[in-house]
């Protein structure tokens, strides 16, 4: 029998990138490789000087606003980069875009993260700044160096300049859940509404408040894996450009210690993340983004890690949708470092995990405390005490979130306050089968929604919609906003927007297309939430719904609609569900690769 070739051959240069430009060993293919990438002008010095080449991951474009900054701001990394004895060899990055890919971006997420690791194994790059932004540019990014395991530092595109509105602060998204409960009852037309809502994103840069945007981009600061301030720094600030240089400069010396995303991203580095999340009034797609970095590197981390290690503890920045500020103030009042320092004066952060820039996240962050109260709190006088998210499990499904940090008042007033009952309800079901559902028929006085009513959406989770779109912040119907009615209880098995303030149940995993009790409830069922137990059951007997999954089974199971693409189909058949980060199924086991498989075989 023929023996397979060895695909796996051992890098005994000092660099990485010398096995494509500078290895005698192997002059026919270094010869190959080398002319062509002298042919805009690059030296045979520059390649086999031993300068470390480095690589650029370009998020940036026309089709992503929020990252659209970094096509100036990487002049800057590239600076940095020759600065320290480097080479930037600039690539692009598959878009995502919230705001603009549909059927949801979140389908974008895995497609960018597959693309980057081929280009960070298969070409010859010794580090790579990866420049973030929009909510699932970050995890991509992240993901993807942690597959790889090369020298890896972030670079955010940062968040928007504050929105105004006739003296108001309008917030990035926020207003839009404002806006539209506005048009509902006719106080904005369509014009105003649309006015209202653009007068929130007045400059480059991504929302400025505290959404999945700047959640991800805070946690991958609280990861380590930026320099310190990086987060909060608005784009068009000229700090930004400083924080572009300083990052260039960084990674060249990153590939001389070889200090990766895997010495950088350990467990302890994601128990911090958890408890930075709370304390900043975080989104709620936290957890699917962090769960699927992590199993990317091999580490266990599950929903419910959010509650042990996040859930009573204090939010203390004071940003929209949970407070009132938003990404100008965030900065300006000391950002992530400053949220930092409370949280290691209380003893809830492990100080010893390293980062990006060489030093412990205790050294980069301890006494760094806010000069503004307003905005970022003292730990020991937060905005609110217990701020963490709840999982919650049951009949319905197996694991889902709330975010108890944007339960107003009125909301706790109205579901959680009953003396023989605390922090528990119950309310009748009315369940919707998709926006396009939800939308058409809310505001329909038949469907009998009132104050005693709890919203479901179903079919919107990663197989269903494909992809988990950001639907389940619905709205209450037209005829109860004007009671002065604004939330209602929801549940969904897709996503919501991190912008929104409605502290719906959500990533409900398995989803109804998966066959979870989702796919059977029907309207008018009782539903029993208790924030005590973490329980959440449609108050059905077993009996009952065993026989609606049979009837269920035999119709053909819970019905989605057809993948309209190639990636739809493979996202569906390869994708799991939002608990376990929605990461493509098998592509975990691909660790370090850069190390552990060698460098790739030659191409001619």
């Amino acid at each position: 029998m023929t023996k397979a070739p060895n695909s796996k051959i051992e890098n005994k240069l000092k660099l990485r990138s010398q096995n494509w430009f500078d290895n005698p060993a192997n002059a026919d293919m270094t010869a190959l490789y080398l002319e062509r990438y002298l042919n805009y002008g690059l030296t045979q010095g520059e390649l086999q000087g031993g300068k470390p080449i480095i690589g650029i991951a370009q998020t940036g474009s026309d089709l992503s606003p929020c990252n659209r900054v970094h096509v100036e701001l990487v002049k800057r990394v590239r600076d940095g980069i020759i600065a320290a004895g480097g080479v930037p060899f600039e690539f692009p990055i598959h878009p995502i875009q919230e705001t603009g890919k549909r059927p949801t971006a979140s389908l974008d997420r895995n497609l960018a993260y597959l693309s980057l690791v081929e280009v960070l194994y298969g070409y010859p790059l010794d580090g790579v700044v990866l420049t973030v932004g929009c909510d699932k540019t970050t995890p991509a990014c992240l993901m993807g160096a942690a597959t790889v395991d090369i020298p890896a530092i972030a670079l955010s595109s940062g968040p928007m300049l504050n929105g105004d509105y006739k003296g108001q602060r309008t917030g990035s998204g926020t207003i839009v859940w404002l806006a539209r409960e506005k048009l509902a009852t006719g106080e904005l037309d369509y014009k105003g509404f649309v006015d209202l809502v653009a007068s929130s994103a007045p400059s480059t840069g991504f929302c400025n408040t505290m959404g999945t945007a700047n959640t991800m981009n805070s946690l991958a600061e609280a990861l380590g894996m930026t320099l310190p301030y990086n987060a909060a720094i608005p784009a068009p600030y000229r700090e930004r450009g400083q924080m572009a240089y300083e990052t260039g400069k960084r990674i060249v010396e990153m590939v001389h210690e070889d200090l990766t995303p895997s010495k950088i991203m350990t467990r302890k580095a994601f128990e911090n993340a958890i408890v930075v999340n709370t304390a900043i009034g975080g989104s709620t797609n936290a957890p699917n983004h962090l769960n699927g970095i992590a199993a990317h590197l091999g580490i266990e981390l599950e929903v419910k890690d959010w509650e042990k290690h996040g859930y009573e503890l204090p939010l203390l920045v004071n940003l929209q949708p949970a407070g009132e500020y938003l990404g100008e103030d965030y900065h300006r009042a000391g950002g992530v470092p400053a949220v930092m320092a409370e949280l290691i004066q209380a003893g809830k952060i492990h100080e010893d995990c390293i980062t990006a820039n060489g030093k412990t996240i205790g050294e980069n962050n301890k006494g760094k405390f806010s000069w503004n109260r307003k905005v970022i709190r003292e730990f020991n006088d937060p905005l609110k005490k217990t701020a963490g998210f709840k999982m919650l499990h049951g009949n319905l499904f197996d694991s889902a979130i709330m975010k108890t940090s944007v339960i107003s008042d009125e909301f706790r007033q109205r579901y959680l306050s009953n003396p023989k009952d605390p922090n528990a309800f119950e309310a009748k079901a009315v369940v919707f089968d998709g926006p396009e559902d939800y939308h058409a028929n809310i505001d329909d006085p038949k469907l009998g929604v009132d104050e005693n009513t709890i919203l479901f959406i179903r079919g919107v989770g990663p197989l269903g919609y494909p992809g988990a779109a950001e639907v389940v912040n619905m709205r209450a119907p037209n005829y109860l906003l004007e009671k002065g009615i604004r939330a209602l209880p929801c549940v969904g098995d897709g996503r919501q927007s991190g912008t929104s303030g409605s502290p719906s149940i959500l990533n409900a995993s398995p989803e109804a297309a998966a066959g979870s009790g989702l796919a059977v409830i029907k309207n008018g069922d009782m539903v029993r939430v208790d924030l005590n137990t973490g329980d959440c059951n449609m108050l059905v007997p077993k009996e009952e719904i065993a026989k609606r999954q049979a009837e269920l089974a035999a119709s053909g199971g819970y019905p989605v609609a057809p993948s309209q693409t190639p990636w739809q189909e493979i996202f569906r058949n390869t994708t799991d569900q939002l608990a376990q980060g929605m990461v493509i199924k098998g592509a975990t086991k691909f660790q370090r690769v850069a190390k552990t498989m060698g460098i790739p075989r030659d191409n001619h």
